[in-house]
């Protein structure tokens, strides 16, 4: 039985700072690519940082949060984490993790075998 496992989200202000976590049972992450997606109230899903196997490096990162979001994976624990800085309002959202054995996209969100429950996000000024 396969689960992703997410949270860290919360409430914060404009500037500030959280770490979301991804702990997954069922799948190893050091073999998996695995993604964050985010949703608004009124909006599509929107893809966020990807990471492949550990190699962050070649992974995807929306315009909107490159310099601010970092993704990382500690295999030891089986998580991926999301570190987001310098936090906007517009970053405000559920955010959900997802993983496949294959590289799925991160623009649509198609294909990915598996899903996170999500965890909100909200960034207040």
């Amino acid at each position: 039985h396969v689960q992703l496992v997410e949270s860290g989200g919360g409430s914060v202000q404009v500037g500030g700072s959280l770490r979301l976590s991804c702990a997954a049972t069922g799948v190893t992450y050091r073999t998996y690519f695995t993604a964050w997606f985010r949703q608004a109230p009124g909006k599509e899903r929107e893809g966020v940082a990807s990471i492949y196997r550990g190699d962050r490096l070649g992974g995807y990162f929306a315009d909107s949060v490159k310099g601010r979001f970092t993704i990382s994976q500690d295999n030891a624990k089986n998580t991926v984490y999301l570190q987001m800085n310098s936090l906007k309002p517009e970053d405000t959202g559920i955010y959900y993790c997802a993983a496949d054995a294959s590289i799925r996209s991160c623009l649509s969100g198609d294909g990915f075998a598996y899903w996170g429950q999500g965890t909100q996000v909200t960034v207040s000024s």
